[in-house]
């Protein structure tokens, strides 16, 4: 069996050491939260994050990044996007060339417009980013550890890391499928939490199914667009990490983002919004970062660029849906 390190306590990555205690790994678990660390080793249960869900007695917690990373053959970054920069300075000096580096988490790094394995890239070198996995796809924390079947996908430029992911991690009731996609799979994870705060503001103003369903296929013809600018291949964006992680977000209830989304369309405030969760609701920073790139690039997104104005202008979400509807009529292949 792996020893696998963790690095963030929050739901995802709780329910990612849960998965991987059960398969019988030794996992120690980095947070930064107190409380975290010490409900986990003395009650086994994340009390701040996860709180109805048993955690295995192989999880091990543990404020100090040396003491989690040594020994560790597989590494999972499963903290918020806008945190991973410094952690992998912090991670560097206990990081080596034979681990096989995990991000679980999805998101797009403000003004510099970088990915994960990007950043990764940027801080530890290629010989550890060579062993660069992306894990994503649709999943909810509550629900993998309930039990429910669940298929995710593990993306890495060498196929060989993508095989010891899947085989290491996958279970009973999670399917881990491969791909060698990296850039669509970072990509789809990331930008889907912009659009499940569009499809969560068209809930919260009153509209139905129709409205939710036409926001989503035209949400995916803008990531489509997106990702294949930047070298995504077309596939990846018609299965889990593009179009499947894409319907969950925008149409679960346990989506954060989603639920941003519905309270802006009742009318609250985004500060009040953000105040009141306890963790964070990746698409508001995703809807900054990908509304610069997409610029530089000069691809058309409309549906950002709603988001951006009625989390960042002042824009009415009734305004933003309206403009949405009555842009100039085009092709729907546009």
């Amino acid at each position: 069996m792996e020893s696998i390190a963790i690095i963030g306590g929050g739901s995802w990555g709780t329910a990612l050491g849960i998965m991987a205690g059960r398969r019988g790994h030794v996992v120690r678990l980095w947070s930064r939260n107190e409380a975290v660390v010490a409900s986990i080793n003395q009650r086994h249960v994340n009390d701040v994050y996860l709180p109805s869900s048993q955690i295995p007695d192989s999880v091990v917690a543990s404020n100090s990044i040396a003491e989690v990373l040594t020994g560790a053959g597989l590494v999972i970054l499963a903290a918020p996007s806008h945190a991973t920069r410094q952690l992998l300075r912090d991670m560097r000096p206990h990081l080596d060339s034979e681990m096989i580096l995990i991000s679980a988490t999805k998101g797009i790094e403000n003004d510099s417009g970088m990915r994960i394995s990007e950043i990764v890239g940027d801080e530890v070198g290629p010989k550890v980013n060579s062993h660069f996995v992306c894990l994503s796809g649709p999943s909810f924390a509550r629900e993998v550890v309930a039990g429910h079947p669940t298929a995710i996908v593990a993306a890495s430029r060498r196929e060989e890391d993508s095989a010891v992911v899947q085989q290491q991690l996958s279970s009973d009731n999670l399917r881990i499928y491969r791909n060698y996609d990296v850039v669509g799979t970072e990509i789809g994870g990331a930008v889907k939490n912009v659009m499940a705060i569009a499809a969560g503001i068209v809930s919260g103003l009153g509209f139905g199914s129709n409205s939710v369903s036409a926001l989503i296929t035209r949400g995916l013809a803008e990531i489509t667009r997106f990702a294949t600018a930047q070298g995504a291949k077309l596939e990846t964006m018609m299965g889990l990490a593009g179009l499947g992680d894409l319907v969950l977000t925008c149409t679960g209830s346990l989506s954060r983002n989603r639920y941003v989304g519905e309270e802006l369309g009742k009318g609250r405030r985004l500060a009040e919004i953000l105040s009141s969760m306890h963790e964070v609701a990746e698409g508001v920073r995703t809807t900054q970062a990908v509304k610069q790139l997409s610029e530089r690039l000069g691809i058309e997104m409309p549906v950002v660029n709603e988001v951006h104005r009625v989390l960042y202008e002042g824009k009415s979400p009734a305004a933003a849906a309206s403009d949405l509807m009555t842009r100039p009529l085009r092709e729907e292949s546009g």
